[in-house]
């Protein structure tokens, strides 16, 4: 039986970007025989992206899609929660609904595992000669200084703790108690990782074509301080 990638696609307000998503991820060959798994989280959107998400599962039958529609909002943590809880995959990727990373990059966070160098693969914005679209000075900033704190706690080198490619062992990460239902799951699921006896991780660089506010960007700078808040907390106290 050939391995199995999970790629949860947690949506808020998507309609204009998830079916190209969708669609990419469901042209990706993956390397070393897996096959993909896709399985959507509806963060109770206000628009159509679930129609939209049906449609594609009508038109492709042939995919294997799972969809879930959380009844309110929670946030983009939560809608993770549920997708790890749900997943069938050896292995686990987080892809955004937008278009701010390749799926065809996959591959390249897949290769320390098929090599047999990692467990935990993070795709770094800020390494390699990938594209990167130039956008904000601040945000570049923020993300650089929450990475320099977490780091201090998880006595880790990462260079981009906030990246959404983060690629997991299913049995891993579904072992861990996960809380922050927010953008704060980025530095718990780092924290906490980290603390694993003998866990082997591994950074690649990834392309980056991210939005502005006016192209549906929703992170902002009270999820910077909440990201403060859950270095703190999950560094601090285990």
């Amino acid at each position: 039986m050939n391995p199995k990638l999970s790629i949860i696609i947690p949506a808020y307000n998507e309609e204009r970007t998830i079916q190209t998503v969708l669609k990419a991820v469901e042209s990706v060959q993956l390397i070393g025989n897996f096959d993909k798994e896709i399985i959507v989280i509806n963060d109770c959107s206000t628009d159509g992206t679930e129609a939209k998400v049906q449609e594609f599962q009508r038109q492709s039958p042939h995919v294997s899609l799972v969809y879930f529609r959380h009844q309110y909002n929670q946030g983009k943590g939560a809608a993770l929660h549920t997708g790890i809880k749900n997943a069938s995959g050896d292995y686990l990727i987080v892809q955004d609904a937008d278009l701010e990373y390749d799926p065809w990059e996959f591959n390249l966070l897949l290769k320390p595992i098929i090599d047999g160098h990692a467990d935990v693969v993070f795709g770094s914005r800020f390494m390699g000669g990938n594209a990167h679209r130039i956008l904000f000075f601040w945000h570049s900033i923020g993300n650089k200084v929450l990475t320099f704190l977490s780091n201090m706690f998880s006595n880790l080198n990462l260079t981009d703790m906030e990246t959404c490619y983060k690629l997991f062992k299913t049995e891993t990460i579904q072992a861990i108690p996960l809380q922050e239902k927010r953008f704060g799951f980025e530095p718990e699921v780092t924290a906490k990782i980290a603390r694993i006896p003998n866990i082997r991780i591994y950074e690649v660089g990834v392309s980056y074509y991210g939005r502005t506010y006016a192209e549906g960007k929703k992170i902002n700078w009270k999820d910077g301080f909440r990201a403060i808040y859950c270095i703190l907390r999950y560094g601090l106290f285990k």
